[in-house]
């Protein structure tokens, strides 16, 4: 027992959860008609697991497939119930790992909002003070008075995502869900996540990326065939981690055909620049929630991705040199504006970054009605993933501070494919020579 355990939120004591595997159906059934008829082999899903988890902390959950993570948080919330051992946690329990259990798909959005509520304690009137809230995380519009039988996965997702975050838990449970909706949709997830953080909720979270736990986690257990066989700070389990999956996906074959399907996703990404009027159109955009601000002295007008082909392009190769366009007209005289780019990933993490002033390069003087178009040639060299880009233009006035004319964040969301991936983000793009001396 933890000396401390008065401070533990979460306390598993010797957790075993076991499974009956049949090789016909009919000996299921016959086994349950005669228990004395036992023909099944037992998969031990879990293994005698002991775990403390303290208020405040977030605990990242790693292991490869079939582990046992999700079978631990299903546990946790009740959804599946322990062969042997106990689970004591203190507190509202708010689970991303089953969304949408709660829901009865004959009745409205809006009708499975109160019964969501109802079903974690809350008053009508704490519901109705939540419902605003609930409505405009989820964003499904006029389809919130439809049943909910009629939902799109999509639709049907965002809702319960809207809802099970909006019950005021002190635990909550993430199973590999931030990802789901559209990019403008898990933008807003991971905010809501952030938030969580810093209220000092309890939160245990299973994901396969390393870099999301080493962000957001302040402890690590790995999971192995159903045991605990790490727990301690980030760092030395993330490594650990990487030790245990080295090796995977190594095989010349199978990098062959990853190539080939990522030259014909370039291929049907491929627009003519010249055959079009506007560039923007062409990129999903987080609509949604696109923070643009400024003086409105210059403004961004378009902006886009091209090869060297000059084809706009949405989705990239992390191998080769694209051009990233953005066109800017003044409203007002500006003397050497800054014009700037920036990567960042889903969860808004600054990547990387260009700027005019960094790169010492003279932008010109303009005048009111000129129209400026601002290229970018680069690579961009990272990890395969999704991944949004920002523009700007700004000056610094005589006295230092930052005038901000026009900012566009997360204007474009932008795939990376690549032929491999790469150890964290960036990919140094080594070339490696093993020379053996006699």
């Amino acid at each position: 027992m933890d000396n401390n355990s008065e401070e533990n939120i979460i306390e598993i004591r010797n957790l075993v959860k076991e499974y009956k595997m049949f090789g016909r159906k009919k000996d299921r059934l016959l086994e349950t008609i005669l228990p004395i008829y036992q023909k099944h082999s037992t998969f031990r899903a879990m293994n005698e697991l002991n775990l403390d988890i303290k208020k405040g902390e977030v605990l990242g959950i790693l292991g490869r497939n079939g582990a046992g993570k999700s079978t631990l948080l299903k546990m946790i919330t009740g959804v599946v119930i322990p062969t042997s051992g106990t689970i004591e946690a203190k507190g509202k329990i708010s689970s991303l790992l089953e969304l949408g259990t709660a829901f009865n798909l004959e009745l409205t959005g809006e009708e499975n909002i109160y019964q969501h509520g109802e079903i974690f304690g809350l008053t009508k009137e704490e519901i109705e003070k939540k419902k605003p809230e609930i409505i405009e995380f989820a964003d499904i519009g006029d389809h919130l008075y439809q049943p909910v039988k009629t939902y799109s996965s999509g639709m049907f997702a965002r809702l319960a995502f809207a809802c099970a975050i909006n019950v005021d838990p002190d635990i909550l449970i993430v199973d590999e869900v931030l990802s789901v909706g559209d990019m403008a949709f898990q933008l807003k997830c991971f905010k809501k996540f952030e938030e969580f953080k810093k209220a000092g909720k309890t939160i245990l979270f299973v994901t396969h990326s390393v870099n999301d736990v080493i962000r957001n986690c302040t402890r690590v257990i790995i999971i192995s065939e159903g045991s605990k066989i790490f727990d301690g700070d980030v760092k030395t389990g993330v490594d650990k981690y990487k030790k245990m999956i080295v090796g995977l996906d190594n095989d010349d074959e199978s990098n062959n055909e990853k190539q080939k399907q990522i030259n014909k996703e370039l291929e049907k990404n491929k627009i003519k620049a010249e055959d079009v009027e506007c560039w923007r159109k062409y990129y999903d955009g987080n609509k949604d929630e696109l923070l643009t601000y400024g003086t409105g002295d210059a403004q961004i007008i378009d902006y886009g991705i091209f090869d060297l082909d000059n084809n706009i392009q949405t989705a990239i190769n992390n191998e080769e040199e694209y051009i990233i366009k953005m066109k800017v007209k003044f409203n007002k005289n500006i003397d050497e504006p800054i014009f700037a780019i920036n990567v960042k990933d889903i969860k808004g993490l600054e990547l990387a970054g260009a700027n005019t002033k960094v790169y010492k390069t003279k932008t010109g003087n303009y005048k009111k009605g000129d129209i400026v178009t601002v290229e970018f040639k680069q690579s961009i060299p990272l990890n395969p993933d999704r991944y949004t880009i920002s523009f700007g233009c700004t000056k610094f006035k005589k006295n230092g501070d930052l005038e901000v004319f026009d900012r566009k964040y997360d204007a474009i969301f932008l795939e990376v494919l690549g032929y491999r991936g790469c150890l964290g983000l960036l990919d140094l793009k080594t070339k490696i020579d093993i020379k053996t001396e006699n």
